[in-house]
C-alpha cells in the first residue's frame, strides 16, 4: 500500500524554479564542504555494472535490479546499480588512493522494487563516498568521529541556509545522539522498528543508530542490511526529525566495511556463501582490497529535509503512481 501523508494546510511552493535554485545552493555547499572535511576527491561512477562481478549492491537481498544485455558486447548481462557500496572499494584500489584519502561521487540508481511514498522513490540520487582506513581504525570511536564530521557539515549547511533565507529557523540540534539498535529496543520494547526510530528522533532530533543488521535480544534484526559491505558491528544510519512530516527521515546510511573475517561470518549467517564465487568477494576474502569506511548521503532527502518539503517528488524528478500524483 502506497503511503501518502500531506500535512494540514500544507502547500508546495508554486515557484518551481525557486526550489531548483535552492537545491543547487544546498548541493554545492554540502558536497564542497563534505569533501574538504573528510578528505575526499570527486570521481565519476558507473550507472550499470557487469552482473557477473558481484559489484552491485544487493540491498536486503530480495530486490531485483533492472537488467539488460548489450548486443554489441557479446550479449553481456548488465545491471543498473542499486548503489555503489562495493564498486567504491574497488575504485579506491584502482585509483591508488593513499591512507585516509577517499572519493565521493554522484550516484544515480533505479530501485524498481521500491515502494514509493513521501520519502521513497524509484529513482535514487545520493553522494556515495568511501575512504581508506587503517586496520586499527576499525572501531566504534573512529566510526563516531566520522559521523560527527558529517553531522557538523550538515549543521554548517543548516546555518548557511538561515543566512541565505532570513525567515528560516535552524532544524538540527547542537549534538547528534549515538545509540545501538539494541539500546533502541530496550528503550521502546513495545514498539516496532519504525515506531522506535520515530520516538527516538522526536526526543533527540538527530540520532546515529548503530549496529543495523545485527540480531537483537528478541531474535530479530532492526532492519536488513547486506552482509558483504557494512560490518554489522560498525555501521549505522543518520536519522533526523522532520517537523513538516512529524516523522523520522533517514539522511545517510554508512559504516566501516567488512574485513575478511566479518565478510565470511555475515555471509554464513544469511546463507549467502554462494557470493564467494564473485571476483569482488574473492578479493575481500584474500585481503586484497583496502580497509574502508563509507556510505551514502541522499541528495533529494537532504534537500527535502532542509527545505521542509512534504514529498520527495518536490525536489526530484521521478515517476509517481497516479494515486500519489
Amino acid at each position: 500500500m502506497t503511503k501518502i501523508y500531506t500535512p494540514k494546510d500544507y502547500k508546495s511552493d508554486a515557484n518551481l524554479y525557486k526550489t531548483q535554485l535552492l537545491i543547487k545552493e544546498i548541493k554545492d555547499f554540502f558536497q564542497i564542504n563534505l569533501s574538504n572535511n573528510l578528505n575526499l576527491k570527486r570521481v565519476s561512477a558507473p550507472l550499470f555494472v557487469d552482473a557477473t562481478t558481484g559489484l552491485n549492491d544487493n540491498l536486503s537481498g530480495v530486490e531485483e535490479p533492472v537488467k539488460f544485455n548489450l548486443p554489441e558486447a557479446n550479449e553481456q548481462n548488465m545491471e543498473i546499480v542499486h548503489s555503489l557500496a562495493k564498486w567504491k572499494r574497488s575504485a579506491l584500489k584502482e585509483y591508488n588512493f593513499k591512507m585516509h584519502e577517499g572519493l565521493y561521487t554522484d550516484m544515480n540508481a533505479i530501485r524498481r522494487c521500491e515502494i514509493p511514498d513521501s520519502t521513497h522513490s524509484f529513482y535514487v540520487d545520493q553522494w556515495d563516498w568511501e575512504k581508506i582506513i587503517d586496520k586499527k581504525d576499525r572501531n566504534i570511536e573512529y566510526l563516531k568521529a566520522t559521523v560527527q564530521v558529517i553531522f557538523n557539515t550538515m549543521k554548517s549547511l543548516d546555518e548557511y541556509l538561515c543566512n541565505f533565507i532570513p525567515t528560516r529557523n535552524k532544524l538540527l540540534p547542537d549534538t547528534i545522539h549515538f545509540m545501538t539498535t539494541q539500546e533502541l529496543l530496550d528503550k521502546y520494547p513495545d514498539l516496532d522498528p519504525d515506531q522506535r526510530e520515530k520516538e527516538a528522533v522526536k526526543e533527540y532530533k538527530a540520532v546515529f543508530l548503530m549496529q543495523i543488521g545485527k540480531e537483537l535480544s528478541n531474535g530479530k534484526v532492526h532492519d536488513m542490511r547486506a552482509p558483504d559491505y557494512d560490518d554489522w558491528e560498525l555501521n549505522g544510519d543518520i536519522l533526523v526529525y522532520s517537523p513538516i512530516l512529524d516523522d523520522v527521515l533517514e539522511l545517510s546510511s554508512m559504516g566501516i566495511r567488512v574485513d575478511s573475517k566479518s565478510l565470511v561470518d555475515q555471509l554464513e549467517k544469511l546463507g549467502n556463501n554462494d557470493r564467494l564465487k564473485y571476483e569482488y568477494h574473492k578479493l575481500l576474502k584474500e585481503d586484497k582490497l583496502p580497509q574502508t569506511i563509507g556510505g551514502g548521503i541522499g541528495q533529494s532527502r537532504l534537500c527535502m529535509f532542509f527545505l521542509q518539503k512534504a514529498h520527495i517528488g518536490e525536489v526530484q524528478v521521478s515517476y509517481w503512481p497516479n494515486v500519489m500524483r
